[in-house]
């Protein structure tokens, strides 16, 4: 199996950037993180490095691709957070959110895992199939039926999570599925920030990604959407970009 990979943070129209992204691959397994921190004082920064950090070490430690096993790398992010929490007063308030990705190379799966805003996107056939839901305030009321999901991008409290590493309280991570979803060649994900989903529809990722002879210039593309639309002073934006290929059973028919 090969992975064409492309990361992409910046910082913005803020001082500071709070987002953090990192992966790990071997031949058998790969990981990727992206989280979004928040907090005075350099909190989310220093909370979105720790996240990153600690689940791409635990991982490359001992790669264990299950659901449970992608709901223990969160917890154990979450842990990290509160550890660094109690090591200064400056960062006792910070906070963070994550989207995992975690592929099994020997039996060609994927599975993903998320908290907060930050979301997980899966392509095939260069079409979106599936996208995570935020634990959000307001995707909880337009689940309910009070709103449209447009709201996600231009309500002025889209922000307030409902979930978010970095405190003690029941946080139950949520996988999009807890069975595995075979691969094949061509897959693609797109793991992103509110910074840029925000200012990138999915209609845009879609007509990127189709027009993209790689994963950087599909980044590239949403990139220049972000700098497009986006206003002065906008969020840290970042994200990871991944198409999968070179796959060993092109019988599957699993689908996303």
């Amino acid at each position: 199996m090969r992975f064409d990979v492309a990361v992409l943070s910046r910082t913005g129209g803020r001082a500071r950037n709070e987002d953090a992204c990192g992966y790990w691959t071997s031949a058998d397994a790969g990981c990727w993180v992206v989280s979004d921190g928040a907090g005075g004082h350099g909190g989310g920064d220093v909370a979105a490095r720790t996240v990153v950090g600690n689940i791409v070490r635990e991982f490359a430690a001992g790669p264990r691709i299950s659901a449970e096993g992608i709901a223990t790398l969160i917890r154990g992010a979450n842990r990290a957070v509160l550890v660094r929490q109690r090591s200064s007063r400056d960062l006792h308030d910070m906070r963070a959110t994550v989207a995992v990705l975690a592929i099994d190379c020997a039996r060609e799966f994927a599975l993903w895992g998320h908290v907060g805003d930050t979301r997980v996107y899966g392509f095939r056939d260069r079409q979106l199939r599936f996208q995570s839901r935020d634990d959000s305030v307001l995707q909880s009321m337009i689940d309910a039926g009070y709103g449209s999901a447009g709201l996600l991008r231009s309500h002025p409290r889209r922000g307030v999570l409902l979930h978010a590493l970095g405190t003690d309280e029941p946080m139950p991570p949520s996988p999009i599925g807890d069975r595995p979803v075979f691969l094949r060649d061509g897959d693609a994900f797109l793991l992103c920030t509110d910074g840029l989903w925000e200012y990138v529809g999915e209609a845009q990722m879609e007509h990127g990604l189709a027009a993209a002879a790689n994963a950087a210039s599909w980044l590239a593309a949403l990139e220049a959407e972000v700098l497009q639309r986006a206003l002065p002073g906008h969020d840290n934006y970042s994200a990871i970009a991944l198409q999968v290929s070179e796959m060993g059973d092109a019988t599957r028919f699993d689908t996303l």
